[in-house]
């Protein structure tokens, strides 16, 4: 049936400035706001709404038009809000900008024609009906912001001159301090907003309040939550009452949690217009609402979810007569998206579908990335994972679309371990693997695997060995491990020819054309990337297990002496690229030209002068040689669709600008490292000497296995590097293409090429080749709509380490509960893992993205997570606390490179913690003590990094 045109109720068919709401939709969002298309969508839907129309924006137009005084104010929040916001900074004097905005919009008279058209839709409705009139911002509402509570509503407003009051402090709302504010924080342009109203018949409520269809709280997409009070809405909606509040099973209607609130007042109507609060009876222990109703309710919130096709927050009503009704529906936007799997359904052991929910781990997050990754990311992510468990004999009827358990969520990476969890032997191995990688994941899955629905479902190792061997045997890894065992040296030279020889392989063939290109680009990251892990891999897990070994057959040794043994490690790529730029820094010291542009010159000046062959001949020289062995690195650089430091080197030459400010010795790096390797070969020595001491084998025993950790150890930073270098060719065969796709018109820039996967580029390529029989593809719309989402996605601050395929977040249940788990005890000390012993008393320095950032010399840098982009800013560290990680995770490895004290895993780090606040961090204990104004820094000097001398 064909949807119900809105009817013009203004003053002239054709003046567009009162619709009916009957028949509002999504598509007039410009015209009629987000409030009011959703409320056209809902009657749309059958649903209950009560009656109304809405006051069009271009009403406002004119209004705003009309008054030539209103037009500076205006234009000097757009101002000042466009400048912020290109600063990343917060808005300046925006409160006093938009306070004369908004009193200049409140002062002036209401256009004729839109004053008469309000009066003439209003009468239709009955004489002195009571109403609400709400504001409808085009930028509310919306599937990514909701703007809840940024705009005014009116209640119970009667007459015509008071609904025309009500409509111009609509108007003004759209400039209240918040509204503007939250804006800016969406990066929504302030020049493009403006304001519809609505006005509704109003519902004389005895019950009301808001419903969520989606718990907002644990993310669960089962669960309905209800808060409710008597009276009208605004009671619940402004946080005037602590309402009744439910939990409302989805499927069943059975109400799951029922907690009454004190319900001490409620919001009435008073007659001839207004509102007022009075003071309710003593029989406030009775719901407001019974069963009936809230499955009444909670199944009207569902169908509204059906028809939006996403978690509704709505606001809803019941009058007198005990009718239901809804008078707002918008999104949820703070819900984490559920996980979607591009490949075939998961499968348990012997091919059996496995039902139920699904559990999945955040793959970017374990990878040190926080951050979206670009479409073309995901592919190449996508590709490698196919390939992977290709390898492991696994079915993937489609690689680009990813093995079963490879899933999306949020432009983030997410594996389904539903399976590895619910086996004998993944209870075993996996929380002990991220005990020290990512300590919090653990401890979430431990509370998985006491929940039934993923009690154990195979208790034999065989499945799990089926896949893992032939890899094993086809990559030689027994003979790799045993020649790495007795051959020690011989296994590092064979290392270092596959190195050279994987490095001298990534390039295409000469005078490859340009699909050919685009074919080799996807074959490294569809089939030869994945190589890497089963040749190099084994040489770091046997020196760790080494390590365990020795720790072993000395009665089990403390934590902090095996931590002592890897410091300083041999053959670990990270730090000898971190020491490298040291190095580079300590030779532009020396010389007065280049160390004077460093200091002097912005480093996106002294970037352009680098690509421009201007630098100073030290400076330009020795960066050139740092790129070309390490300029395939970039911060988030698992991303193919992140520039590389070879394209921008801003951030390497801000590094080495902060590294030119450290003027105490005793903290250079190279000095560090020298003292780590030195501590680490004295320890070497005490243990053996501790073990020869109970019996000569065992002192050989545990002197082999001490040699074999620190020569092997380091390598774990080897499979990642060559992994990244291979994403740097993938990148630089996809700039071409992109530069092809951008001359033939298909994308804007080259870079574009990014916001695309490999299929649509090669149709793109395939099409708009001369010649081709269909027509050129333009693709800049498609591009221009993933780079919004992209950026959106950007803003997002919390990440799920662990997510349930109903959406469920179980780090969010502990809280919602009542056992935060946040690493907060009762003296505002926060707690992590302990990952790099030491204490440190400094400044924070909170870094939630390296590139451009500027960390002093023995500041104690705080951010979310780090790979090896972020390590530079290690070397003149004071300390480093994570959001992220455990003990073994990149970051807290190159913190004890360093004799940098570090905490990991600590909540909400960068949250709790302000930049310039003093803390003390200690490394061996996990702790962060913030300190009161005027304690004493140690100014960045660690102590206890010293084995003998350790706090």
């Amino acid at each position: 049936m064909a949807q119900q045109r809105p009817q013009l109720v203004g003053t002239s068919p054709d003046d567009g400035l009162v619709l009916e709401l009957r028949g509002l939709d999504a598509g007039m969002l410009a015209l009629v706001g987000g409030k009011a298309a959703n409320l056209g969508e809902l009657l749309s839907a059958g649903l209950p709404v009560p009656e109304g129309f809405c006051l069009t924006t271009v009403a406002y137009r004119q209004a705003i038009g009309a008054h030539q005084a209103l037009l500076p104010a205006l234009a000097g929040v757009y101002a000042a809000l466009n400048a912020a916001v290109g600063a990343g900074g917060e808005p300046s004097g925006i409160a006093v900008l938009a306070g004369k905005a908004r009193a200049a919009i409140e002062a002036a008279p209401v256009p004729a024609a839109v004053a008469e058209a309000v009066a003439h839709a209003y009468r239709a409705l009955g004489p002195d009906v009571p109403v609400a009139v709400r504001s409808s911002a085009t930028a509310e509402d919306l599937p990514f912001a909701s703007f809840a509570g940024q705009q005014d509503t009116y209640l119970n407003v009667v007459g015509v001159p008071a609904v025309l009051d009500a409509v111009r402090r609509c108007w003004a709302s759209l400039w209240t301090d918040r509204a503007t504010a939250y804006r800016a924080s969406l990066g929504i342009d302030p020049s493009g907003v403006a304001l519809a109203v609505v006005v509704q018949r109003m519902v004389d409520a005895q019950t009301a309040g808001v419903m969520f269809t989606a718990n907002p709280l644990t993310g669960s997409r089962r669960q309905v939550v209800v808060d409710a009070s008597p009276g009208l809405g605004e009671s619940v909606v402004s946080g005037a009452v602590n309402p009744d509040h439910f939990v409302v099973d989805a499927l069943t209607g059975r109400v799951l949690e029922q907690e009454l609130g004190a319900k001490g007042v409620e919001v009435r109507p008073v007659p001839g217009g207004g509102t007022h609060i009075r003071e309710l009876p003593e029989d406030r222990d009775t719901a407001c609402l019974t069963e009936s109703q809230l499955r009444a309710l909670a199944g009207l919130g569902l169908q509204a979810q059906e028809y939006f096709g996403a978690p509704q927050d709505t606001e809803w009503a019941i009058d007198p007569a005990g009718t239901l009704w809804l008078t707002q529906s918008r999104p949820i936007t703070t819900l984490y998206p559920v996980p979607k799997s591009n490949g075939a359904p998961a499968r348990a052991a012997r091919g059996k579908s496995l039902g139920g929910t699904r559990a999945y781990l955040c793959f970017s997050l374990a990878q040190g990335l926080t951050r979206p990754l670009t479409p073309m990311g995901l592919a190449a992510v996508c590709l490698i994972a196919s390939s992977v468990a290709a390898a492991a004999g696994f079915p993937v009827p489609d690689p680009r679309r990813g093995p079963s358990p490879y899933a999306e969520a949020g432009q983030r990476i997410y594996v389904d371990f539903t399976t590895p969890i619910r086996s004998a032997i993944g209870r075993r191995i996996i929380p002990r693997v991220f005990d020290v990688m990512e300590a919090l994941t653990a401890t979430v899955m431990r509370r998985l695997m006491e929940d039934p629905a993923f009690s154990v479902t195979s208790r034999t190792p065989f499945g799990l060995l089926r896949h893992i061997a032939p890899v094993a045997i086809r990559a030689k890894v027994p003979a790799t491990l045993v020649h790495a065992l007795f051959r020690p040296r011989a296994a590092l030279r064979r290392l270092d020819q596959f190195t050279r020889d994987f490095e001298a392989s990534l390039a295409p063939d000469a005078g490859a054309d340009i699909m050919a290109r685009l074919d080799h680009a996807e074959s490294l990251v569809g089939s030869r990337l994945f190589l890497i892990v089963p040749a190099i891999l084994p040489l770091p897990a046997l020196g760790f297990a080494m390590a365990g070994l020795a720790g072993k057959l000395l009665g089990g040794s403390a934590w902090n002496e095996l931590q002592t043994v890897i410091r300083g490690l041999p053959h670990n790529v990270t730090t000898e690229m971190d020491l490298e730029l040291w190095r580079l820094a300590t030779a532009i010291q020396e010389d007065t030209d280049s160390r004077t542009a460093l200091l002097a010159e912005n480093p996106s000046v002294l970037a352009a002068a680098f690509h421009a062959g201007e630098l100073p001949a030290r400076l330009d020289a020795g960066l050139a040689r740092f790129l070309e062995r390490y300029g395939q690195r970039a911060v988030g650089e698992i991303d193919v669709g992140l520039p590389r430091w070879s394209e921008e080197p801003e951030h390497i030459l801000g590094i080495l600008a902060n590294y030119l400010r450290l003027d105490n010795p005793a903290l250079a790096p190279d000095a560090q490292f020298s003292k780590a390797a030195e501590d680490a070969e004295e320890q070497v020595d005490r243990l053996v000497a501790r073990a020869a001491a109970r019996g000569r084998i065992r002192g050989l025993l545990v002197r082999a296995a001490l040699r074999r950790a620190r020569l092997f150890a380091g390598l774990r930073e080897l499979p990642k590097f060559l992994l990244v270098t291979g994403l740097g060719e993938v990148r630089r065969q996809l700039l071409l293409v992109g530069r092809e796709l951008e001359q033939a018109g298909a994308i804007e820039c080259r870079d574009d090429v990014f916001f695309l996967d490999f299929a649509e580029v090669r149709r793109a390529l395939a099409d708009n080749t001369p010649g081709a029989e269909r027509p050129a593809q333009d693709l800049r719309r498609l591009v221009a709509g993933r780079r919004q989402e992209y950026a959106r996605e950007l803003r997002r601050r919390h990440i799920p380490r662990v997510l349930l395929s109903d959406g469920t977040e179980p780090e969010a249940v502990r809280t919602a509960v009542g056992n935060s788990g946040d690493g907060t005890s009762g003296n505002g000390t926060l707690a992590g893992s302990p990952a790099s012993a030491g204490t440190v008393t400094a400044p924070a320095r909170v870094i939630l993205d390296p590139v451009g950032a500027r960390l002093e010399p023995g500041e104690i840098l705080v951010a979310p997570s780090t790979d090896p982009g972020w390590t530079p800013l290690f070397l003149t560290a004071g300390g480093l606390v994570m959001e992220m990680g455990g003990a073994n995770s990149h970051g807290a490895v190159v913190a004890r490179e360093y004799g940098i004290p570090a905490v990991v895993g600590v909540p909400d780090a960068t949250a709790r913690i302000s930049t310039g606040q003093e803390i003390t961090v200690d490394g061996g204990a996990g702790t962060i003590v913030p300190q009161p104004p005027g304690t004493p820094q140690d100014g960045g000097l660690r102590k206890g990094a010293e084995p003998p001398a350790r706090a």
